[in-house]
């Protein structure tokens, strides 16, 4: 039964009627799209329905790029903050900026409702009233104001193609 179902993968593939589970199989899932929750009140925001696979155990909020709010999986802040304590011992810009990273970094544990509160220093951090956006970007997300967001996006979708080739040179689309 399972050489059944292999050969019928392969020859499915052969036909080019490759699925996205195809291609992603054996990776960790990664956090695609855009969403606008909103932030209430109490300064919680309901984690998009497609993340929670990804986020629902719990995730680190940190300070991002571009005054933007990094949502990681624990296992990816590991990653990434391991990698950063690799070389700060000797490098005082690493040194400074995992203190910066680090220092308004917060784990947090969505409820059943599937939200997170987000800290008011990382509000005021990126500016997040209640209207934001919340974008994936393969191993993280990202939380916007959603006016940044737009603005962002508006002028970088100029030189989207010219981005790519000077980023992605060996990547064939």
């Amino acid at each position: 039964m399972v050489a059944d179902q292999t050969i019928r993968d392969v020859d499915a593939n052969a036909q080019g009627s490759t699925t996205m589970a195809d291609l992603m199989a054996g990776l960790p899932p990664l956090l695609l799209g855009t969403y606008t929750p909103k932030i209430d009140a109490k300064g919680r925001m309901a984690l998009p329905a497609k993340f929670r696979s990804q986020l629902g155990q719990g995730l680190v909020m940190a300070r991002g790029q571009e005054r933007c709010v990094y949502l990681l999986p624990f296992d990816e802040f590991r990653r990434i903050a391991s990698q950063i304590q690799r070389v700060s011992v000797g490098n005082k810009a690493a040194r400074e900026y995992l203190r910066v990273f680090l220092s308004g970094a917060v784990d947090q544990q969505p409820d059943k409702q599937g939200r997170v509160l987000v800290p008011q220093m990382l509000r005021d951090y990126a500016n997040l009233g209640s209207d934001v956006v919340v974008i994936g970007v393969g191993t993280r997300a990202e939380l916007w104001n959603k006016d940044t967001w737009e603005s962002y996006l508006a002028e970088k979708e100029e030189g989207y193609s010219d981005i790519a080739d000077d980023v992605l040179p060996e990547v064939e689309f």
